[in-house]
């Protein structure tokens, strides 16, 4: 049972009244530790005990961390574990830090949030990288098409040495923002209700000249381009409509986002092309990270780590238990009560792709970016080094069995 079912014992109205009380951030905290079914009642007492845990000395450093979609009801379906990291980081300082938790856009947004945390009108924020790269064009390096070829590698370089060469230590540098840990998946295409009735979707061919929307991610644009999927940026309040109305075919996204952000019911087919990132990360201002001193700075650190082992056991199960991602579907998962079906393409069609889209097979399509993101780093083939980096491990590695390890220590 999710916090989805969970939440449904506490109306909107009681649930404010209870954050009213003891904070949201208490009350969210205290939200995500149900095991069992929750009332109002039961809520408020946890909420209290949490306020008073949190509150029980003063502060060293209180920091606001701005969370784009995030909310009751969906923590604990895209498994991302921005609270997990929060609640961690409280207890591992005694308290020392202390972290206000704003979900739901209410202080920042998808696309926003990068900005924000840059401006330092937030802390730290959690949102996809993809479109926060807007803001912070570097993490585009995330988004060569195919580079990765499932979430095992995606995972085996968030934990590498070499994501700090290649990813964190330039996005710092570049845009003053520490990368601390993110979940997983890959993008695909997620067809609206016009392909209710039509048959699930077995090619590549079967979604040329679709019109789909696209997030911020310059590089996402040119493997849609390369694949004849015609992307349109529709702004995220208007994707819904469009794909029950069948102004657009798609969206480009991955399958707990379809299923966090209540796209599920306007969701007939999710296309699994894998064809790039889906990573909903979270970052902290680089120079509120260096104002903490040594000590808290390790603890961030070590509860970034305990973030990301969190995130890479519970988005798995969350996966084929809670979203429905699986051949056959478990019953009760959101896919299998809003009739979306998953469209598993063969090995030979994801192949297919990659030799139309990917800068393995279509250099010419990348190199004004690729030589942009390899002068962003320092010269390093960007592309090829990640490639070569997550080919270290067998191509059919579960992502939960990749070895965790801290990055930031060779």
């Amino acid at each position: 049972m999710g916090i989805l079912d969970r939440v449904k014992g506490v109306s909107r109205r009681d649930f404010f009244r209870i954050a009213g009380t003891y904070g949201m951030s208490s009350t969210l905290l205290a939200a995500g530790t149900f095991g069992g079914a929750m009332t109002a009642a039961n809520l408020a007492k946890a909420a209290e005990s949490t306020y008073d845990k949190r509150f029980a000395k003063e502060a060293k450093f209180t920091l606001k961390f701005g969370a784009a979609g995030f909310n009751p009801q969906n923590l604990l379906i895209e498994r991302a574990g921005a609270l997990e990291f929060a609640r961690d980081l409280e207890s591992r300082t005694d308290g020392e830090i202390r972290v206000e938790f704003i979900g739901n856009n209410q202080i920042c947004g998808q696309v926003s949030c990068v900005e924000k945390a840059q401006q330092g009108i937030v802390d730290i924020y959690a949102a996809s990288t993809q479109n926060s790269a807007g803001g912070a064009p570097y993490l585009n390096v995330l988004d060569y098409a195919y580079m990765f070829r499932n979430r095992a590698d995606q995972y085996h370089f968030l934990y590498s040495p070499k994501s700090q060469e290649l990813l964190r230590e330039p996005y710092e540098r570049r845009h003053g923002l520490k990368f601390l840990f993110s979940h997983a998946e890959l993008r695909g295409i997620q067809l609206g209700l016009a392909w209710e009735d039509k048959p699930t979707v077995t090619s590549v061919e079967q979604l040329f000249g679709t019109k789909n929307r696209v997030t911020g991610t310059q590089l996402g644009r040119i493997a849609m381009t390369a694949l004849n999927l015609n992307p349109v940026p529709v702004a995220w309040e208007e994707t819904l409509d469009g794909l029950k109305q069948g102004l657009i075919d798609g969206a480009e996204t991955w399958a707990s986002a379809v299923a966090y952000a209540n796209m599920s019911p306007v969701v007939s087919q999710s296309v699994h092309l894998n064809f790039f990132c889906g990573t909903e990360h979270t970052a902290m201002n680089a120079g509120v990270f260096d104002s903490l001193g040594g000590e808290l700075q390790d603890a961030v650190m070590e509860s970034s780590y305990w973030a990301q082992t969190h995130v890479q056991a519970a988005n798995e199960a969350a996966l084929v238990k809670t979203v429905g991602m699986s051949d056959p579907q478990l019953p009760g998962t959101i896919f299998a009560q809003n009739n979306v079906r998953n469209a598993f393409l063969s090995d030979a069609e994801i192949r297919k792709a990659e030799e139309m889209c990917s800068p393995e097979f279509q250099p010419q399509l990348w190199e004004q970016w690729r030589e942009r993101i390899n002068g962003w780093q320092g010269g390093a083939d960007t592309y090829q080094e990640i490639y070569d980096e997550v080919r270290t491990i067998p191509g059919d590695t579960l992502p939960e069995n990749v070895e965790p390890r801290r990055w930031w220590k060779a």
